[in-house]
């Protein structure tokens, strides 16, 4: 590659850069508490009435064309094109929030539950209504858990602020609380926010230092550090579904997740397929009320469901189903890493905001030296003995065959009467 060529691609990547500071969705189709005061008003009976700002995606779109003029027909340059054209579609949606065209660019960005997953057979949704199932089932036992929601905000707060300061020193973001926000919890390089009125359970904190600071946070500074290519430091839709796969993922080799947490990200891969099928908000809000007898918690579920797009049904944002589908797309690359041996591409997920089909692309940019190794590695990741423990035996498992092991358990199963707590 020659020095012409490397320049050419870090003229583009900050033109792509540039691009995404105005690619800011969850903040374009965010709802004022004017909206949920209304809907409470109005006893939870009418279909609530949102407008959002006008969004002109010319900028952008300018931007965009300008970084392609540099795009030629590498294999660098494939990476190239995809992040141009997630951009330019994610400005689009932006354009079309509250009609079904900002639902079209949803679909395309995030997919739909009912996508197939890489095995051509599997589904989000059928994954989700395993969980759902699973979890059901288990309700009733007593999992000896102190009581739910028993921490408010600020207690999350010093425990982010003291691990963010550990791990970030000086680079450590501002940790806030504020009183709207889209989430429990959101962060950002600069800055984590998280919600006043929200109430959190023990496995919710170390939950949010996990995926927040020490994935979302890291990643960020990670990617705002590369000297050569900026769009690493850039959260758009085209990495999502990773980045928040990589958080769950934290959250599950850490110990930090629980039967609620899961609980929670499946209904939401089921209320968008409801909303797919012609489902309108009260109906969400209903579905998720019937599941968690709490008003303003069914509220913020649905409005996650419906933000940016379509009230009465058939046109929501499919944003939501990424953590599920993205889970399961890091931990069988993870497995599949330890399997061939290739542990050395681990630490590659973590130079930038990234998606795992970009990993070829960031070796060759690192062999390059255009790509720099990530300076903030969240423990799990530094510490690579459990970690692989965990993944090659996981890796032994799927491999083996479990019909006759499973038929011997279940007559074993079959023999025991099934207790009712």
């Amino acid at each position: 590659m020659t020095r012409s060529a490397a320049e050419r691609i870090e003229h583009v990547s900050d033109l792509l850069f540039e691009a995404s500071k105005s690619i800011r969705i969850l903040s374009h189709v965010s709802w004022s508490a004017s909206v949920r005061e209304q809907f409470f008003a109005l006893e939870a009976k009418e279909l609530p009435v949102v407008s959002y700002p006008i969004f002109d995606p010319a900028p952008v779109l300018e931007i965009i064309a300008a970084a392609r003029l540099h795009i030629e027909s590498s294999f660098i340059d494939e990476w190239l094109t995809r992040l141009a054209d997630d951009l330019e579609d994610s400005a689009r949606m932006m354009a079309g929030a509250g009609t079904p065209a900002f639902f079209a660019y949803s679909k395309k960005l995030f997919g739909v539950p009912n996508d197939p997953l890489p095995d051509k057979v599997s589904t989000s949704l059928a994954l989700a209504r395993k969980f759902d199932e699973l979890l059901t089932s288990v309700m009733k036992i007593d999992l000896g858990e102190p009581p739910p929601a028993c921490y408010l905000a600020q207690t999350v707060a010093t425990a982010m602020s003291e691990a963010v300061t550990k791990m970030f020193g000086a680079d450590a973001p501002e940790v806030l609380i504020v009183d709207e926000l889209s989430a429990n919890a959101l962060a950002g390089p600069k800055r984590i926010r998280i919600r006043r009125n929200a109430s959190f359970s023990d496995k919710d904190i170390n939950q949010l230092v996990e995926h927040e600071a020490y994935i979302h946070v890291a990643t960020s500074l990670n990617g705002l550090a590369q000297p050569h290519l900026k769009i690493l430091g850039a959260s758009h839709p085209g990495i999502t579904k990773t980045q928040e796969g990589l958080a769950v993922f934290a959250e599950f080799i850490t110990g930090s997740i629980d039967l609620g947490r899961m609980r929670r990200l499946a209904d939401r891969v089921i209320a968008i397929q409801m909303a797919v099928d012609g489902a309108d908000f009260l109906d969400v809000y209903q579905y998720f009320l019937a599941r968690i007898e709490n008003e303003q918690q069914s509220y913020e579920n649905a409005r996650r469901v419906f933000r940016g797009g379509v009230v009465s049904g058939s046109y929501p944002f499919t944003k939501d189903m990424v953590y599920l589908d993205g889970l399961l797309s890091v931990h069988n690359f993870l497995r599949s890493i330890v399997s061939s041996g290739r542990s050395d591409c681990l630490r590659l997920l973590f130079c930038g905001k990234l998606d795992i089909e970009d990993i070829p692309v960031i070796h060759e940019l690192t062999q390059m030296g255009l790509c720099q190794p990530a300076k903030y590695l969240p423990p799990w990741a530094s510490d690579l003995r459990f970690l692989l423990c965990h993944l090659a035996y996981s890796s032994f498992l799927n491999g083996v065959d479990l019909t006759q092991v499973r038929a011997h358990y279940d007559r074993l199963l079959a023999r025991i009467p099934k207790l009712n707590s």
